[in-house]
């Protein structure tokens, strides 16, 4: 008998799948879960029998992260350069934010990323949006973030036009944390501090983001030079090319509460409702018109001075943001129970909400 004479005629056949049998062993995104294993295309994974009834939040720790455990369920808006998606974690069911950049930009744009990239690794922090993986595939930088379901709070300055001041030095203290955090912890300077920049959530939270654009100086007594940034909340030393420290964020937190206190940029143009001409007359009015100030006939002595503390033309006479934290203003509520997550979710129902998608 010739070798391998009757491999023509041999007929291997299996047995159908059961699909009833299969389909208890299968969840909803095509996992096979069988007790404490978990098995999908992207590998296997034995979890405790406490994380099968409740799977455990990731942390800011986590590294066993990948892009192919997220699944997007919406387009929430555009960051510095790219766009951002709310995603879902497969395994756990916690939402992120993914912000991705296309990498085919000029040079000083990649810079900016990098920068970003950098101090989204380094920062641990409370009142900063967390940073929990980043990664390159496809020629774009994917960053996963901490999702703040507030959206912006230029998004609520939208809603509500203007803002209390009590609510205001709660939002208030929030960012200086964050901003002596960033300042005394980190030595960066944001660089662009604006309503856009800072996001909410239902709980009250009120956290800094978006590096792209901030320096990183070799201590706490550094300057920088450089000329990056929005324009409208732009310090003088900056608009004028002059060396500026952390203080320019100060001058900035100092405009982005005026603006929220009375519904409108505290600098108007010459010409009233015929808008700016261009973006160098605004500058311009910044470096030569005198800093703007809280109408002292609207609101209460200790705003004034706050806003005045932080919205001083020469740098050296701004406080720093540990100085602030101790200002009257920001202390006169310690003793109320100022509810900033119901305030917030009082205005409307989050930017992305599950019941939207």
């Amino acid at each position: 008998m010739k070798k391998g004479s009757f491999a023509p005629n041999l007929k291997l056949s299996l047995p159908p799948p059961d699909e009833v049998a299969l389909s208890k062993f299968l969840t909803e995104s095509g996992t096979f879960k069988d007790g404490d294993l978990l098995v999908n295309r992207d590998g296997v994974r034995i979890v405790s029998q406490s994380e099968v009834a409740a799977p455990s939040v990731i942390q800011p720790s986590d590294n066993q992260l990948c892009l192919a455990d997220f699944e997007a369920v919406k387009v929430i808006g555009k960051g510095n350069g790219g766009i951002v998606r709310l995603v879902q974690h497969k395994w756990t069911g916690q939402f992120f934010a993914l912000k991705v950049i296309q990498m085919n930009i000029d040079e000083s744009m990649r810079k900016h990323i990098a920068q970003e990239l950098r101090i989204n690794q380094s920062s641990q922090c409370p009142y900063v949006v967390i940073c929990y993986q980043s990664f390159f595939d496809n020629g774009a930088i994917s960053l996963i973030l901490e999702y703040m379901d507030g959206g912006s709070l230029a998004d609520f300055l939208k809603k509500v036009k203007t803002i209390p001041e009590r609510f205001l030095a709660v939002i208030c203290k929030q960012v200086l944390k964050g901003l002596w955090y960033l300042h005394h912890e980190k030595h960066i300077i944001h660089r662009d501090l604006k309503p856009s920049n800072l996001l909410i959530n239902h709980r009250g939270d009120v956290k800094i983001t978006d590096f792209g654009v901030s320096a990183v100086l070799a201590s706490t007594s550094g300057l920088a030079n450089t000329f990056v940034g929005t324009y409208n909340y732009m310090s003088p030393e900056r608009i004028s090319g002059g060396a500026y420290d952390y203080k320019s964020d100060i001058w900035s937190l100092g405009l982005v509460l005026l603006e929220c206190a009375t519904g409108h940029f505290p600098y108007k143009p010459p010409e009233g409702d015929e808008g700016w001409v261009n973006v160098y007359e605004l500058m311009e009015t910044i470096v030569d018109q005198p800093e703007p100030c809280a109408p002292p006939d609207q609101f209460s002595p200790q705003f004034c001075s706050f806003i005045s503390a932080c919205v001083q033309k020469h740098q050296k006479d701004r406080l720093s943001a540990n100085d602030l934290m101790s200002h009257p203003f920001i202390t006169m509520y310690d003793d109320q129970d100022i509810d900033l997550g119901s305030y917030f979710t009082s205005a409307g129902p989050p930017l992305a909400t599950l019941t939207e998608l």
